[in-house]
């Protein structure tokens, strides 16, 4: 019940406008994940980018069981097994950017594409979180089975060598 797992993984490009160019980066997002994207849509009206409420923005992926681990596991071999303490939050989640598509395995330039970078947002948990989530008797998660940073520092250097500087 102590042990720290991944929950899920969601991974996310932000291209900024609808189009051929998002068609393009949920294309490239389906072949680095193997699974078809949905699409992110604007919160707000941005007049000075020249986005309107409601409009598709982005696409996002989220993985969970072991295409999770594999792509978390490739993405932090990307930047050579090192990530920062600031990208930890209090509930030992961990956040990183990978700065382009082109360095996952099997991707290569193509100048009619471009180039496109993403977000990886890593969720550990810890078995028991369901008590909080059931429909039925929902109760708080005691302080000692959450999970913080120092948890999520020790399980990604234990389980995936990873430098946290």
């Amino acid at each position: 019940m102590r042990d720290v797992y991944i929950d899920k993984v969601v991974v996310h490009m932000g291209v900024g406008e609808s189009g051929e160019k998002l068609v393009k980066a949920e294309n490239i997002m389906k072949k680095i994940t193997g699974q078809s994207p949905i699409r992110s849509i604007a919160k707000k009206t941005q007049p000075a980018f020249s986005v309107r409420k409601g409009m598709p923005i982005g696409c996002k992926v989220t993985l969970r069981g072991k295409p999770a681990r594999d792509f978390f596991a490739t993405a932090v071999a990307i930047l050579n097994k090192t990530v920062f303490e600031s990208q930890f939050d209090k509930s030992g989640n961990i956040s990183f950017g990978v700065e382009e598509h082109t360095d996952f395995p099997g991707m290569s330039y193509d100048p009619q594409i471009g180039i496109f970078g993403m977000d990886v947002n890593v969720v550990l948990e810890r078995k028991g979180i369901r008590i909080t989530r059931r429909r039925m008797e929902q109760k708080k998660l005691p302080a000692r089975q959450r999970v913080n940073k120092e948890d999520a520092i020790a399980f990604l250097k234990e389980k995936y060598q990873v430098e946290v500087r």
